[in-house]
């Protein structure tokens, strides 16, 4: 039973996390958004809804 013999996959899944850990976080943390975020400092009155919920 290959499953039985951890060499193979021992190298599998240290070489996975160490490309998940080690290159994936700076090219995902690299990008920029097209569109920042802007505060509105004016707030807008909300009204109440009035509909019957029956």
């Amino acid at each position: 039973m290959p499953q039985l013999n951890p060499a193979p996959w021992l190298a599998i899944f240290t070489f996975s996390w160490l490309i998940f850990l080690v290159l994936i976080p700076p090219k995902v943390l690299a990008q920029s958004f097209l569109n920042e975020p802007v505060v509105e400092t004016k707030h807008t009155k909300t009204n109440p809804w009035n509909w019957p919920w029956h």
